[in-house]
């Protein structure tokens, strides 16, 4: 006899490039694949929340309407711990979403943060769903550390870019994991294909000119070569290092399906090109179906 395998997904770290999780998880859904446990990493984490709440629907809508302009404007600038403070981003999601908890959310739920102070892995299963996300995806350097509990949090993606292991621990049969990191390292560009879109305008203050030339900003050097921006050399760096630790935790912890979106074009902090990102996810998603029924199909005995 037969029991249905629970079903765990371990969505990935990658900046704006996490908003290909939402595709996904709807062509997973429109197949008919809802998996009980729900686990992430940085944005993994806040697309999870959202999955686990049953609002991707809502993120989906909110997202696809977002441009660069109102990517500034929720931006905090400081320069103590972090260039973004997060207050605002998290004050928007208070306001737009029901946070009852994680132990309420119709759907199991965890995220990874990192200790800052010992590098420990750290695994946030209770208590407000919107703090614990705020912690997993303090990106050093980018957003503030997130104090809880008397220790200060940073980004889940320095230890475990890809909480597979999470997914175990919380009962899951089958995991699907989606890794956003794969194709990045000696495949991007500097240069996007599409046109940018223009400088946010002068009325936005200093803060949208000092975030607009931190992003695409470049010069030329002696030898006459491009030089990356400020970001692009920063996020570039964490790239290298999250694929890597995603290639060791996905060879010592193996997800029983991977799903890799091909998102090289993609930049960390282009939150703005949802549309592209959320279709490259359903393709990747799409492409995954058969193997992940062939799992289903044969999962554990009772």
């Amino acid at each position: 006899m037969h029991r249905k395998p629970r079903i765990g997904l371990a969505l990935g770290s990658g900046s704006a490039r996490g908003w290909s999780q939402i595709g996904v998880i709807r062509e997973l859904e429109r197949a008919g694949i809802s998996p009980e446990i729900v686990c992430g990493t940085s944005i993994g984490a806040l697309v999870g929340a959202a999955y686990a709440a049953g609002e991707i629907e809502r993120l989906h809508d909110w997202v696809q309407g977002l441009r660069w302009q109102s990517v500034v404007s929720m931006v905090d600038l400081r320069m103590n711990g972090g260039l973004i403070e997060g207050g605002k981003l998290v004050d928007f999601f208070r306001a737009h979403f029901r946070d009852e908890g994680i132990a309420r959310l119709p759907k199991a739920f965890g995220c990874v943060a990192t200790e800052l102070a010992s590098g420990r892995e750290l695994w946030l299963r209770e208590g407000p769903v919107i703090d614990a996300v705020r912690a997993s995806i303090a990106l050093p350097g980018l957003f503030t550390p997130v104090e809880r509990d008397g220790r200060l949090l940073v980004d889940g993606a320095l230890v475990n870019p890809v909480p597979v292991s999470l997914c175990r621990a919380m009962g899951a049969d089958i995991v699907i994991a989606v890794d956003l990191n794969w194709d990045l390292i000696g495949r991007r560009h500097w240069a996007p294909e599409e046109a940018p879109e223009p400088a946010p305008a002068a009325s936005e203050g200093m803060l949208a000119s000092f975030l607009s030339k931190w992003r695409g900003a470049r010069r030329e050097s002696g030898e006459g070569e491009q030089m990356p921006s400020l970001l692009e050399v920063l996020t570039t760096s964490l790239n290298i290092m999250q694929v890597r630790i995603t290639q060791s935790r996905l060879a010592g912890e193996p997800a029983d399906i991977v799903i890799r979106p091909r998102m090289a074009g993609i930049m960390a902090m282009d939150y703005h090109r949802a549309g592209i990102a959320i279709a490259e996810g359903e393709r990747a998603a799409h492409q995954a179906l058969p193997l992940i029924a062939e799992l289903l199909g044969a999962g554990p005995q009772a």
